[in-house]
């Protein structure tokens, strides 16, 4: 008898991406899809020093190394936005996101179909529970366009699932009875929740709705942490809150573009670079204004917004005080992260996200008490604030830190098979 063909899962995400597969009634396995790496950054590198295309890890260290081209990140992001539809210069071309999406998406399957030797029975990719959020039409966009993307990738008729519940079947194969459970999934671009019954009963089980009780999401995830942490910590090195000769504020807009993955290539267009220039005049202290605009000219804001994240992730990790690197803007120029500091720069996004999982709960018919645990997957749940505040919200509760970047994945090669 032919053996069926194997079905794949892709986590489309903000910050990385990964593909799993499952053949037959099989687990799920990871697939390389970077070296030996099941985890690819979300990035493409277009070079225009040979006119060639790069991903992922090659794609920033290309950019970082100094290699003249355009880096494009968080293109998860513009799903849903008016951007979406925009088209940007590469090579003299003109290209719209929707098209850069559909060209990572190929390279995605690609590697997978490498590795797998054949190409797949069917495709379902994740999405967040809100692309947007509280505007629908704008959600049913945003996930119109991904399936665009992904039928002009050659992926064909692709399905789609929440990631929380994708991550949510994936927990299930490693529960020994019945359980209520609250998935927590925070990511780059959105933070997703999913109240579901689980056990090793249910897994049999063709039809699944009635396990889930209640998703929520709310459009914050890492990318906006580190946007938060790079406005706060090192953009008034650049004159974010610098006070001008006229007494005001210079204006904030091109801090916050500076700080956010996907936005800021467009600093660098010529229209930009010469808006910040004349912004000189809203500066008492010039040399802050000289710093930026090398920075602009020089195209180092994605290297800013890395050594930012890097920052994040040691501070997180360590609970030590962490500088970033800026002498690149200027000899010797550094700022300072510290734990305490992260966790009230970040408060007030927490309190979002925390809240959306309380709503959670609370629309599951759920209580802290009767939560059996919390699963965490996604990234960004392994920062110690956002532990910290769930822990605070949820007292008692079991926290399990799950595979943070590769259950998604696994779950939504589950969900097609």
């Amino acid at each position: 008898m032919k053996t069926p063909a194997p079905v794949i899962g892709i986590d489309f995400g903000t910050s990385n991406s990964a593909v799993a597969c499952v053949a037959g009634s099989g687990l799920a396995r990871m697939l390389p899809v970077e070296g030996s790496a099941t985890t690819i950054p979300t990035a493409v590198f277009f070079n225009t020093e040979d006119r060639s295309t790069h991903f992922g890890r090659e794609a920033i260290s290309l950019y970082l190394a100094g290699t003249e081209g355009r880096l494009m990140r968080s293109l998860k992001s513009l799903l849903g936005s008016s951007l979406m539809q925009d088209q940007t210069e590469i090579d003299n071309q003109r290209v719209s996101f929707e098209e850069i999406i559909a060209l990572f998406l190929s390279e995605l399957a690609t590697r997978a179909q490498r590795q797998l030797g054949v190409e797949p029975a069917r495709v379902v990719i994740g999405r967040p529970v809100h692309f947007v959020d509280d505007d629908a039409a704008r959600d049913r966009e945003a996930e119109a366009t991904l399936r665009r993307a992904a039928q002009s990738a050659g992926l064909g008729e692709v399905g789609f699932q929440y990631e929380p519940i994708a991550a949510a079947f994936d927990y299930e194969r490693r529960v020994t009875r019945e359980s209520l459970v609250l998935i927590v999934d925070i990511g780059g671009g959105t933070s997703d929740f999913t109240v579901v019954r689980l056990g090793p009963e249910r897994m049999a089980k063709a039809d699944r709705s009635s396990d889930v009780l209640a998703t929520t999401g709310v459009h914050i995830g890492g990318t906006d942490f580190d946007q938060r942490l790079s406005v706060e910590c090192v953009m008034p090195h650049f004159g974010f809150r610098h006070i001008g000769p006229q007494g005001r504020e210079v204006p904030s807009r091109t801090f916050f573009d500076l700080s956010s993955w996907h936005l800021i290539n467009w600093l660098y267009a010529p229209k930009a670079i010469r808006q910040v220039q004349e912004l000189r005049i809203n500066y008492l202290d010039t040399q802050l204004h000289d710093r930026l605009m090398s920075v602009l000219v020089d195209r180092q804001g994605h290297r800013i917004a890395s050594e930012v994240e890097e920052a994040k992730i040691r501070t997180s990790t360590t609970n030590d005080d962490v500088a970033i690197d800026l002498s690149f803007a200027e000899v010797d120029l550094g700022a300072a992260l510290t734990a305490n500091g992260m966790a009230g720069h970040l408060a007030a996004l927490l309190d979002n996200v925390v809240s959306c999982a309380r709503e959670c709960v609370k629309q599951g018919g759920a209580t802290g008490d009767t939560l059996d645990a919390i699963y965490l997957t996604g990234g960004s749940s392994a920062l110690s604030p956002f532990q910290s505040a769930l822990r605070h919200a949820f007292p008692g509760t079991k926290i399990i830190e799950g595979d943070l970047f590769g259950g998604v994945a696994a779950g939504l090669a589950y969900a097609a098979a």
